[in-house]
């Protein structure tokens, strides 16, 4: 069935899954949050972890992590003006789904 532009852009907006999959659809997102799961990182950490993303979209994905609450950018203690990146509850919230997706990578691909 074919649906309109209109019809598409409210599914998105009732939808969840599309509305997680909005913020998260792309890898670098997902990686980003891989990591800080991890531990926090500066953005110069993360930059050398992806050498295949430009600067431009690693700042632009984590603006759009901290925008939607899943990241926290917080000065450094230690070395003004740098920033670490933290996951928030939020972020950390989507753990098991990270770790459902290593599950699956590790049986299946």
């Amino acid at each position: 069935m074919l649906r309109t532009a209109r019809q598409k852009r409210v599914l998105c907006r009732s939808c969840p899954v599309a509305r997680v999959a909005n913020i998260l659809g792309d890898s670098v997102s997902l990686l980003i949050l891989r990591d800080l799961l991890e531990k926090p990182r500066r953005f110069t950490n993360l930059e050398l972890a992806y050498q295949g993303i430009s600067s431009r979209t690693l700042a632009r994905k984590l603006k759009i992590l901290e925008q939607c609450g899943m990241v926290l950018r917080t000065p450094s203690a230690k070395h003004y003006p740098r920033v670490d990146y933290h996951v928030t509850q939020r972020g950390a919230a989507l753990r098991p789904v990270l770790d459902a997706m290593r599950a699956y990578g590790k049986k299946y691909l």
